[in-house]
Protein backbone atom coordinates (compact mmCIF):
# COMPACT_ATOMS: atom_id res chain seq x y z
CA UNK A 1 0.00 0.00 0.00
CA UNK A 2 2.54 2.44 1.13
CA UNK A 3 5.09 1.71 -2.21
CA UNK A 4 1.41 2.64 -4.25
CA UNK A 5 2.40 6.21 -3.28
CA UNK A 6 5.84 7.10 -4.62
CA UNK A 7 5.91 8.19 -8.13
CA UNK A 8 7.59 7.46 -10.97
CA UNK A 9 11.05 7.53 -12.39
CA UNK A 10 14.34 8.13 -11.39
CA UNK A 11 13.81 10.38 -8.23
CA UNK A 12 10.98 7.99 -6.99
CA UNK A 13 13.63 5.25 -6.98
CA UNK A 14 16.10 6.47 -5.21
CA UNK A 15 13.46 7.86 -2.93
CA UNK A 16 11.93 3.95 -2.48
CA UNK A 17 15.57 3.08 -1.71
CA UNK A 18 16.48 6.12 0.95
CA UNK A 19 13.02 5.09 2.61
CA UNK A 20 13.76 1.25 2.80
CA UNK A 21 17.26 2.14 4.19
CA UNK A 22 15.35 3.95 7.11
CA UNK A 23 13.17 0.87 7.75
CA UNK A 24 9.68 2.44 7.45
CA UNK A 25 8.54 -0.52 4.92
CA UNK A 26 10.76 -2.74 6.82
CA UNK A 27 9.03 -6.37 7.67
CA UNK A 28 6.00 -5.83 9.00
CA UNK A 29 2.07 -7.74 9.26
CA UNK A 30 0.92 -7.21 5.63
CA UNK A 31 -2.59 -6.40 6.94
CA UNK A 32 -1.84 -3.51 9.53
CA UNK A 33 0.50 -1.93 6.62
CA UNK A 34 -2.87 -1.85 4.65
CA UNK A 35 -4.99 -0.77 7.37
CA UNK A 36 -2.68 2.06 8.28
CA UNK A 37 -2.53 2.63 4.31
CA UNK A 38 -6.35 2.62 3.95
CA UNK A 39 -6.43 5.31 6.77
CA UNK A 40 -4.37 7.78 5.59
CA UNK A 41 -6.22 7.73 2.35
CA UNK A 42 -9.47 8.40 4.05
CA UNK A 43 -8.13 11.15 6.42
CA UNK A 44 -5.10 12.56 5.27
CA UNK A 45 -1.73 12.92 6.28
CA UNK A 46 -2.45 14.15 10.07
CA UNK A 47 -5.20 12.30 11.30
CA UNK A 48 -4.45 9.02 9.32
CA UNK A 49 -0.90 9.12 11.17
CA UNK A 50 -2.53 9.47 14.15
CA UNK A 51 -4.84 6.37 13.63
CA UNK A 52 -1.88 4.25 11.13
CA UNK A 53 0.11 4.52 13.98
CA UNK A 54 -2.19 3.15 16.68
CA UNK A 55 -2.53 0.38 14.08
CA UNK A 56 1.04 -0.24 13.86
CA UNK A 57 2.82 0.32 17.14
CA UNK A 58 0.04 -0.04 19.88
CA UNK A 59 1.61 0.28 22.74
CA UNK A 60 5.04 1.47 22.02
CA UNK A 61 5.71 4.66 23.17
CA UNK A 62 5.88 7.82 20.89
CA UNK A 63 5.76 11.07 22.77
CA UNK A 64 7.41 12.35 25.88
CA UNK A 65 6.86 15.66 27.84
CA UNK A 66 7.15 16.95 30.74
CA UNK A 67 4.27 14.79 32.31
CA UNK A 68 5.62 11.49 31.43
CA UNK A 69 5.45 9.49 28.01
CA UNK A 70 2.28 8.00 26.06
CA UNK A 71 2.11 5.34 23.62
CA UNK A 72 0.84 6.01 20.54
CA UNK A 73 -2.77 3.71 21.56
CA UNK A 74 -2.76 5.91 24.05
CA UNK A 75 -2.33 9.07 21.59
CA UNK A 76 -4.93 7.73 19.82
CA UNK A 77 -7.84 7.73 22.37
CA UNK A 78 -6.79 10.69 23.73
CA UNK A 79 -7.67 12.59 20.79
CA UNK A 80 -10.73 10.19 19.79
CA UNK A 81 -12.04 10.92 23.19
CA UNK A 82 -11.72 15.00 22.20
CA UNK A 83 -12.90 14.28 18.88
CA UNK A 84 -16.23 12.63 20.40
CA UNK A 85 -16.80 15.84 22.67
CA UNK A 86 -16.39 18.54 19.89
CA UNK A 87 -18.64 16.61 17.71
CA UNK A 88 -21.39 16.66 20.89
CA UNK A 89 -20.72 20.28 20.92
CA UNK A 90 -21.79 20.92 17.26
CA UNK A 91 -18.29 21.37 15.03
CA UNK A 92 -18.44 20.20 11.85
CA UNK A 93 -16.05 19.33 8.96
CA UNK A 94 -14.12 22.94 7.43
CA UNK A 95 -14.90 24.74 11.04
CA UNK A 96 -12.45 26.88 12.42
CA UNK A 97 -9.57 25.78 15.27
CA UNK A 98 -6.52 27.88 16.62
CA UNK A 99 -3.81 25.82 18.41
CA UNK A 100 -1.90 28.05 20.41
CA UNK A 101 -0.07 25.76 22.59
CA UNK A 102 3.45 25.25 23.48
CA UNK A 103 5.20 21.70 22.70
CA UNK A 104 3.38 19.30 24.86
CA UNK A 105 0.45 16.47 24.78
CA UNK A 106 -2.42 19.05 24.47
CA UNK A 107 -0.92 19.97 21.57
CA UNK A 108 -1.23 16.35 19.83
CA UNK A 109 -4.93 15.84 21.03
CA UNK A 110 -6.37 19.53 19.85
CA UNK A 111 -4.55 18.45 16.48
CA UNK A 112 -5.40 14.86 15.90
CA UNK A 113 -8.89 15.36 17.42
CA UNK A 114 -9.56 18.77 14.99
CA UNK A 115 -7.81 16.59 11.66
CA UNK A 116 -10.04 13.77 12.82
CA UNK A 117 -12.99 15.94 12.65
CA UNK A 118 -12.16 17.49 9.04
CA UNK A 119 -11.82 20.87 11.09
CA UNK A 120 -9.56 24.09 9.30
CA UNK A 121 -6.61 23.90 12.07
CA UNK A 122 -4.70 27.24 11.95
CA UNK A 123 -1.10 26.55 14.16
CA UNK A 124 -0.53 30.47 16.36
CA UNK A 125 2.75 31.38 17.30
CA UNK A 126 3.40 31.09 20.89
CA UNK A 127 4.81 34.57 20.76
CA UNK A 128 1.85 36.53 19.00
CA UNK A 129 0.53 39.38 21.34
CA UNK A 130 -3.09 39.92 21.70
CA UNK A 131 -3.67 41.85 18.52
CA UNK A 132 -2.06 39.23 16.65
CA UNK A 133 -3.63 36.43 17.65
CA UNK A 134 -7.13 38.61 17.40
CA UNK A 135 -6.24 39.25 13.44
CA UNK A 136 -5.45 35.93 12.69
CA UNK A 137 -8.31 34.28 14.46
CA UNK A 138 -10.77 36.81 12.37
CA UNK A 139 -9.10 36.09 9.12
CA UNK A 140 -9.16 32.68 9.60
CA UNK A 141 -12.09 32.16 10.74
CA UNK A 142 -11.62 30.32 14.28
CA UNK A 143 -14.42 28.87 16.27
CA UNK A 144 -12.85 26.94 18.36
CA UNK A 145 -9.73 27.84 20.59
CA UNK A 146 -7.12 25.69 22.23
CA UNK A 147 -4.88 27.68 24.41
CA UNK A 148 -2.21 27.21 27.44
CA UNK A 149 -3.45 28.93 30.33
CA UNK A 150 -0.27 31.67 29.67
CA UNK A 151 -2.53 32.98 27.24
CA UNK A 152 -5.55 32.99 29.05
CA UNK A 153 -5.61 37.36 28.46
CA UNK A 154 -5.01 37.04 24.84
CA UNK A 155 -7.84 34.78 23.59
CA UNK A 156 -10.25 36.29 21.66
CA UNK A 157 -13.64 36.56 23.30
CA UNK A 158 -15.96 36.05 20.70
CA UNK A 159 -14.59 32.66 19.57
CA UNK A 160 -17.38 30.14 20.08
CA UNK A 161 -15.43 27.62 22.22
CA UNK A 162 -12.26 28.20 24.84
CA UNK A 163 -10.78 25.02 26.00
CA UNK A 164 -7.42 24.74 28.09
CA UNK A 165 -4.59 22.72 26.48
CA UNK A 166 -2.30 22.99 29.42
CA UNK A 167 -2.73 24.66 32.39
CA UNK A 168 -0.84 24.05 36.09
CA UNK A 169 -3.63 23.76 38.12
CA UNK A 170 -5.86 21.43 36.67
CA UNK A 171 -8.48 24.26 36.46
CA UNK A 172 -10.33 25.61 33.19
CA UNK A 173 -10.07 29.02 34.80
CA UNK A 174 -11.87 31.74 31.79
CA UNK A 175 -12.19 28.82 29.59
CA UNK A 176 -15.00 26.83 28.56
CA UNK A 177 -13.13 23.27 29.71
CA UNK A 178 -9.58 21.81 29.81
CA UNK A 179 -8.89 19.19 27.44
CA UNK A 180 -8.64 16.21 30.20
CA UNK A 181 -11.39 17.11 31.23
CA UNK A 182 -13.48 16.74 27.81
CA UNK A 183 -10.95 13.70 27.66
CA UNK A 184 -12.11 12.05 30.81
CA UNK A 185 -15.94 12.98 30.01
CA UNK A 186 -15.92 10.59 26.89
CA UNK A 187 -15.19 7.45 25.23
CA UNK A 188 -11.53 6.78 22.87
CA UNK A 189 -12.67 4.32 20.47
CA UNK A 190 -12.87 5.33 16.95
CA UNK A 191 -14.95 7.64 15.20
CA UNK A 192 -15.37 7.80 11.45
CA UNK A 193 -14.00 10.04 8.76
CA UNK A 194 -15.07 13.18 8.33
CA UNK A 195 -16.89 14.06 5.35
CA UNK A 196 -14.04 16.50 3.81
CA UNK A 197 -10.90 16.13 4.74
CA UNK A 198 -9.20 18.67 7.36
CA UNK A 199 -6.38 21.56 6.34
CA UNK A 200 -3.83 23.08 7.66
CA UNK A 201 -2.63 26.13 7.88
CA UNK A 202 0.72 26.97 8.85
CA UNK A 203 1.36 30.91 9.31
CA UNK A 204 4.77 32.78 7.90
CA UNK A 205 7.47 33.65 10.47
CA UNK A 206 6.17 37.52 10.24
CA UNK A 207 9.82 38.67 10.37
CA UNK A 208 8.56 41.47 8.39
CA UNK A 209 5.27 42.06 8.76
CA UNK A 210 1.59 40.42 9.76
CA UNK A 211 1.91 36.76 9.64
CA UNK A 212 0.30 35.26 6.50
CA UNK A 213 -1.60 32.09 6.46
CA UNK A 214 -0.36 29.16 4.12
CA UNK A 215 -2.91 26.20 3.49
CA UNK A 216 -1.80 22.90 3.01
CA UNK A 217 -4.08 19.75 2.84
CA UNK A 218 -1.92 16.91 1.53
CA UNK A 219 1.71 16.07 2.03
CA UNK A 220 2.79 14.96 -1.43
CA UNK A 221 3.74 11.20 -2.20
CA UNK A 222 6.66 9.05 -0.44
CA UNK A 223 9.22 10.48 -3.05
CA UNK A 224 8.86 13.93 -0.99
CA UNK A 225 10.04 11.69 2.38
CA UNK A 226 13.05 10.21 0.59
CA UNK A 227 14.08 13.39 -0.65
CA UNK A 228 15.02 14.09 3.48
CA UNK A 229 15.97 10.37 3.94
CA UNK A 230 17.82 10.37 0.69
CA UNK A 231 20.72 13.01 2.73
CA UNK A 232 20.14 12.64 6.12
CA UNK A 233 20.58 9.24 7.71
CA UNK A 234 16.94 9.14 10.01
CA UNK A 235 15.91 5.66 11.22
CA UNK A 236 12.72 4.26 12.71
CA UNK A 237 12.09 3.03 15.96
CA UNK A 238 14.20 5.68 17.66
CA UNK A 239 13.85 8.25 19.98
CA UNK A 240 14.36 11.85 18.20
CA UNK A 241 14.34 15.22 20.57
CA UNK A 242 11.95 17.73 18.87
CA UNK A 243 12.95 21.59 20.06
CA UNK A 244 11.62 23.74 17.58
CA UNK A 245 7.92 24.80 17.97
CA UNK A 246 5.14 22.40 16.90
CA UNK A 247 3.39 25.06 15.26
CA UNK A 248 6.92 25.78 13.18
CA UNK A 249 6.61 23.51 9.94
CA UNK A 250 10.32 22.21 11.11
CA UNK A 251 9.43 21.12 14.35
CA UNK A 252 5.61 20.05 13.40
CA UNK A 253 7.21 17.98 10.25
CA UNK A 254 9.64 15.83 12.76
CA UNK A 255 6.60 15.13 14.86
CA UNK A 256 4.35 13.84 12.17
CA UNK A 257 7.44 11.88 11.04
CA UNK A 258 7.90 9.84 14.63
CA UNK A 259 4.32 8.60 14.09
CA UNK A 260 5.22 7.46 10.55
CA UNK A 261 8.46 5.98 11.82
CA UNK A 262 7.91 4.61 15.34
CA UNK A 263 9.67 6.71 17.18
CA UNK A 264 9.41 8.20 20.07
CA UNK A 265 9.21 12.40 20.04
CA UNK A 266 10.96 13.83 23.40
CA UNK A 267 10.36 17.55 23.42
CA UNK A 268 9.84 20.29 26.33
CA UNK A 269 7.36 22.94 26.93
CA UNK A 270 10.28 25.94 26.56
CA UNK A 271 13.53 25.76 25.11
CA UNK A 272 16.67 25.28 27.48
CA UNK A 273 20.01 23.94 26.07
CA UNK A 274 20.54 21.89 29.44
CA UNK A 275 17.82 20.22 29.82
CA UNK A 276 17.43 19.24 26.24
CA UNK A 277 20.97 17.65 26.80
CA UNK A 278 19.78 15.95 29.97
CA UNK A 279 16.48 14.85 27.59
CA UNK A 280 18.82 13.82 25.17
CA UNK A 281 21.23 11.53 27.56
CA UNK A 282 18.04 10.49 29.68
CA UNK A 283 15.98 8.92 26.36
CA UNK A 284 19.22 7.98 24.57
CA UNK A 285 18.08 9.83 21.64
CA UNK A 286 19.46 9.75 18.15
CA UNK A 287 18.46 12.59 16.82
CA UNK A 288 18.44 16.79 17.34
CA UNK A 289 15.68 18.84 15.77
CA UNK A 290 17.16 22.73 16.21
CA UNK A 291 16.86 26.05 14.85
CA UNK A 292 19.92 28.30 14.56
CA UNK A 293 19.83 30.38 17.71
CA UNK A 294 18.92 26.62 19.44
CA UNK A 295 22.36 25.52 18.35
CA UNK A 296 24.25 28.91 19.01
CA UNK A 297 22.61 29.04 22.50
CA UNK A 298 23.75 25.49 23.20
CA UNK A 299 27.85 25.85 22.34
CA UNK A 300 27.71 28.65 24.61
CA UNK A 301 26.93 26.74 27.64
CA UNK A 302 30.77 25.51 27.17
CA UNK A 303 32.75 22.62 25.94
CA UNK A 304 32.89 21.08 29.42
CA UNK A 305 29.26 21.51 30.27
CA UNK A 306 28.28 19.71 27.30
CA UNK A 307 30.36 17.09 27.46
CA UNK A 308 28.95 16.12 31.30
CA UNK A 309 26.33 14.83 29.31
CA UNK A 310 26.50 11.37 27.95
CA UNK A 311 25.47 12.38 24.23
CA UNK A 312 27.19 9.42 22.33
CA UNK A 313 23.69 7.58 21.43
CA UNK A 314 23.26 11.28 18.89
CA UNK A 315 23.38 10.26 15.11
CA UNK A 316 21.96 13.21 13.57
CA UNK A 317 21.65 17.03 14.19
CA UNK A 318 19.13 18.31 11.78
CA UNK A 319 19.10 22.10 11.28
CA UNK A 320 16.34 24.50 9.53
CA UNK A 321 14.46 27.63 10.49
CA UNK A 322 16.69 30.32 9.10
CA UNK A 323 20.32 30.87 8.37
CA UNK A 324 22.96 29.18 9.68
CA UNK A 325 26.28 31.18 10.36
CA UNK A 326 28.93 28.98 8.69
CA UNK A 327 31.20 29.64 12.19
CA UNK A 328 28.19 27.77 14.11
CA UNK A 329 28.07 24.83 11.73
CA UNK A 330 31.80 24.56 11.98
CA UNK A 331 31.86 24.85 15.96
CA UNK A 332 28.69 22.51 16.08
CA UNK A 333 30.54 19.66 14.47
CA UNK A 334 34.15 20.05 16.17
CA UNK A 335 31.80 20.12 19.42
CA UNK A 336 29.25 16.90 18.49
CA UNK A 337 30.87 15.36 15.64
CA UNK A 338 30.33 15.51 11.98
CA UNK A 339 26.56 14.70 12.24
CA UNK A 340 24.97 18.08 11.41
CA UNK A 341 22.55 18.41 8.09
CA UNK A 342 21.07 21.47 7.64
CA UNK A 343 17.69 21.94 5.55
CA UNK A 344 16.66 24.96 3.25
CA UNK A 345 13.12 25.81 2.15
CA UNK A 346 10.28 28.19 3.68
CA UNK A 347 6.50 27.69 4.54
CA UNK A 348 5.22 28.42 0.71
CA UNK A 349 8.05 26.01 -1.02
CA UNK A 350 9.03 23.74 1.53
CA UNK A 351 12.66 22.09 0.94
CA UNK A 352 14.62 23.14 -1.72
CA UNK A 353 18.29 22.16 -0.50
CA UNK A 354 19.58 19.76 2.23
CA UNK A 355 23.50 20.27 3.37
CA UNK A 356 25.39 17.07 4.89
CA UNK A 357 28.42 17.11 6.97
CA UNK A 358 30.82 16.97 4.21
CA UNK A 359 28.90 20.03 2.99
CA UNK A 360 30.05 21.77 5.81
CA UNK A 361 33.50 21.01 6.17
CA UNK A 362 34.18 21.49 2.50
CA UNK A 363 32.04 25.60 2.60
CA UNK A 364 30.36 26.30 6.17
CA UNK A 365 28.49 28.30 5.17
CA UNK A 366 26.65 26.31 2.58
CA UNK A 367 22.76 24.96 2.61
CA UNK A 368 24.11 21.89 0.34
CA UNK A 369 22.53 20.74 -2.88
CA UNK A 370 19.16 20.95 -4.08
CA UNK A 371 17.47 17.68 -2.70
CA UNK A 372 15.60 14.95 -4.06
CA UNK A 373 13.21 15.81 -6.46
CA UNK A 374 13.68 19.49 -6.20
CA UNK A 375 14.48 22.06 -8.86
CA UNK A 376 16.20 24.96 -7.81
CA UNK A 377 16.60 27.93 -10.42
CA UNK A 378 18.29 31.46 -9.46
CA UNK A 379 16.84 34.37 -11.74
CA UNK A 380 17.16 37.72 -12.44
CA UNK A 381 14.75 40.97 -12.20
CA UNK A 382 13.83 39.85 -15.73
CA UNK A 383 13.21 36.14 -14.68
CA UNK A 384 16.46 34.89 -16.49
CA UNK A 385 19.10 32.46 -15.19
CA UNK A 386 21.68 34.07 -13.66
CA UNK A 387 25.40 32.26 -14.60
CA UNK A 388 27.34 30.24 -11.59
CA UNK A 389 29.07 31.52 -9.21
CA UNK A 390 26.64 34.87 -9.50
CA UNK A 391 24.00 35.66 -7.03
CA UNK A 392 20.54 35.79 -8.44
CA UNK A 393 17.06 35.43 -6.75
CA UNK A 394 16.04 31.63 -5.75
CA UNK A 395 12.89 29.90 -7.41
CA UNK A 396 11.82 26.19 -6.37
CA UNK A 397 9.62 23.48 -7.76
CA UNK A 398 9.58 20.35 -6.14
CA UNK A 399 5.69 19.24 -6.49
CA UNK A 400 4.04 20.32 -2.99
CA UNK A 401 4.05 24.29 -3.24
CA UNK A 402 1.27 25.50 -1.49
CA UNK A 403 -1.32 26.85 -3.62
CA UNK A 404 -1.58 31.16 -1.98
CA UNK A 405 -2.18 32.64 0.93
CA UNK A 406 -5.38 32.32 2.78
CA UNK A 407 -5.90 36.34 1.98
CA UNK A 408 -5.94 35.69 -2.01
CA UNK A 409 -1.95 36.61 -2.38
CA UNK A 410 0.58 34.13 -3.36
CA UNK A 411 4.52 34.11 -4.13
CA UNK A 412 5.72 35.11 -7.33
CA UNK A 413 6.18 31.90 -10.19
CA UNK A 414 7.93 31.82 -13.14
CA UNK A 415 8.12 29.00 -15.69
CA UNK A 416 6.95 26.78 -12.90
CA UNK A 417 9.05 27.69 -10.01
CA UNK A 418 8.13 29.81 -7.25
CA UNK A 419 9.77 32.48 -5.34
CA UNK A 420 11.20 31.68 -1.90
CA UNK A 421 11.57 35.03 -1.07
CA UNK A 422 15.87 35.02 -0.58
CA UNK A 423 18.73 35.34 -2.73
CA UNK A 424 21.51 33.16 -3.38
CA UNK A 425 24.25 31.45 -5.65
CA UNK A 426 25.74 27.92 -6.38
CA UNK A 427 29.67 27.50 -5.92
CA UNK A 428 31.35 25.18 -8.58
CA UNK A 429 30.30 22.29 -6.79
CA UNK A 430 26.60 22.87 -7.32
CA UNK A 431 26.31 23.98 -3.27
CA UNK A 432 23.63 26.58 -3.07
CA UNK A 433 24.57 29.68 -0.44
CA UNK A 434 21.64 31.86 0.93
CA UNK A 435 23.11 35.48 0.48
CA UNK A 436 20.02 37.24 2.00
CA UNK A 437 16.40 38.44 1.26
CA UNK A 438 15.75 39.50 -1.64
CA UNK A 439 14.49 42.89 -0.09
CA UNK A 440 17.79 42.94 2.06
CA UNK A 441 20.29 43.98 -0.56
CA UNK A 442 21.25 47.48 0.51
CA UNK A 443 22.21 49.36 -1.91
CA UNK A 444 25.42 52.14 -0.43
CA UNK A 445 26.73 54.96 -2.08
CA UNK A 446 25.92 53.24 -5.54
CA UNK A 447 27.14 49.66 -4.88
CA UNK A 448 24.84 46.25 -3.80
CA UNK A 449 25.67 45.13 -0.46
CA UNK A 450 23.92 42.10 0.87
CA UNK A 451 23.81 41.62 4.77
CA UNK A 452 24.49 37.40 4.88
CA UNK A 453 28.11 38.26 3.64
CA UNK A 454 29.08 40.83 6.39
CA UNK A 455 27.50 38.83 9.07
CA UNK A 456 29.25 35.65 8.25
CA UNK A 457 32.84 37.26 8.35
CA UNK A 458 32.00 38.87 11.86
CA UNK A 459 29.95 35.89 13.21
CA UNK A 460 33.84 34.17 12.34
CA UNK A 461 35.44 36.07 15.07
CA UNK A 462 35.85 34.11 18.60
CA UNK A 463 34.81 37.85 20.31
CA UNK A 464 31.18 37.47 18.73
CA UNK A 465 28.30 35.14 19.93
CA UNK A 466 26.17 36.33 17.05
CA UNK A 467 25.33 39.39 14.83
CA UNK A 468 22.59 40.98 12.43
CA UNK A 469 23.68 43.68 9.84
CA UNK A 470 21.51 46.11 8.50
CA UNK A 471 20.75 49.31 6.48
CA UNK A 472 19.72 51.99 8.14
CA UNK A 473 19.41 55.52 6.14
CA UNK A 474 22.27 58.05 5.11
CA UNK A 475 22.02 61.37 3.39
CA UNK A 476 25.14 61.27 1.14
CA UNK A 477 25.20 57.17 0.74
CA UNK A 478 21.47 56.82 0.51
CA UNK A 479 22.27 53.91 2.79
CA UNK A 480 25.28 52.92 5.63
CA UNK A 481 25.38 49.47 7.18
CA UNK A 482 25.17 49.22 10.86
CA UNK A 483 25.92 46.09 13.03
CA UNK A 484 24.61 44.55 15.89
CA UNK A 485 27.09 42.73 17.72
CA UNK A 486 26.21 40.36 21.01
CA UNK A 487 29.90 39.63 22.43
CA UNK A 488 30.62 35.96 23.16
CA UNK A 489 30.95 35.82 26.81
CA UNK A 490 34.11 37.12 28.80
CA UNK A 491 34.97 39.39 26.05
CA UNK A 492 34.50 42.92 25.04
CA UNK A 493 35.25 43.71 21.39
CA UNK A 494 35.36 47.09 20.42
CA UNK A 495 33.46 49.12 17.28
CA UNK A 496 36.86 49.83 15.44
CA UNK A 497 38.24 46.27 15.61
CA UNK A 498 34.68 45.26 14.42
CA UNK A 499 35.18 47.57 11.68
CA UNK A 500 38.99 47.34 11.54
CA UNK A 501 38.71 43.38 10.57
CA UNK A 502 35.46 43.95 8.09
CA UNK A 503 37.93 46.51 6.25
CA UNK A 504 40.58 44.47 6.17
CA UNK A 505 38.60 41.59 4.44
CA UNK A 506 35.87 42.96 2.13
CA UNK A 507 35.66 45.68 0.43
CA UNK A 508 35.34 48.96 1.66
CA UNK A 509 31.96 49.74 1.10
CA UNK A 510 30.69 47.05 3.33
CA UNK A 511 32.41 47.82 6.25
CA UNK A 512 29.75 48.79 8.69
CA UNK A 513 28.99 52.42 9.73
CA UNK A 514 28.03 51.98 13.17
CA UNK A 515 28.49 48.85 15.37
CA UNK A 516 26.49 48.68 18.53
CA UNK A 517 26.67 45.87 21.00
CA UNK A 518 23.49 44.01 22.42
CA UNK A 519 23.23 41.60 25.08
CA UNK A 520 20.99 39.64 22.69
CA UNK A 521 18.89 39.99 18.88
CA UNK A 522 15.39 40.46 18.75
CA UNK A 523 14.01 37.14 17.61
CA UNK A 524 10.71 35.19 17.23
CA UNK A 525 9.49 32.00 18.59
CA UNK A 526 11.40 30.05 15.92
CA UNK A 527 14.32 31.90 16.32
CA UNK A 528 14.72 33.67 13.16
CA UNK A 529 16.28 37.27 13.56
CA UNK A 530 13.51 40.11 13.27
CA UNK A 531 15.31 42.46 11.65
CA UNK A 532 13.28 45.63 11.63
CA UNK A 533 13.49 45.76 15.59
CA UNK A 534 16.83 46.89 15.31
CA UNK A 535 15.69 50.17 14.08
CA UNK A 536 14.24 51.29 17.21
CA UNK A 537 15.09 53.41 19.70
CA UNK A 538 18.13 51.05 21.76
Amino acid sequence: MLRNLLTTGSDAARAGAAVLRSGMLGPERPDLLARSGIELARRGPIAGACVGAAIRFGDRPLFNDELGTLTARQIEQRSNALARALQADGVKPGDGAAILCRNHRGFLDATFAATKLGMRCVFMNTEFAGPQIEDVCQREQVKTLFFDAEYDDRAPSWAERHIRAWTDDGAAGSADATIDELIAANHGDPISPPAELPTMVLLTSGTTGTPKGAPRQQSGTLTTLGALLDRVPLRTGEVTYVAPPFFHALGFAHLALGFGFGSKVVSRRRFNPTEMLEAIAEHRATGLIVVPAMLQRTLELGHEAIAAHDLSSLRVIFCGGSQLPGAVATATMDEFGDILYVIYGSTEVAYASISTPSDHRAAPASVGKPALGARVRLLDDSGREVRKGEIGRIFVSNGIEFDGYTDGSGKEVIDGVMSTGDVGHFDAAGRLFIDGRDDDMIVSGGENVFPQEVEELIQARPDVAEVAVIGVDDADFGKRLAAYVVPAAETEPTADEIRDYVKRNLARYKVPREVHFLDELPRNATGKVVKRKLTDPL
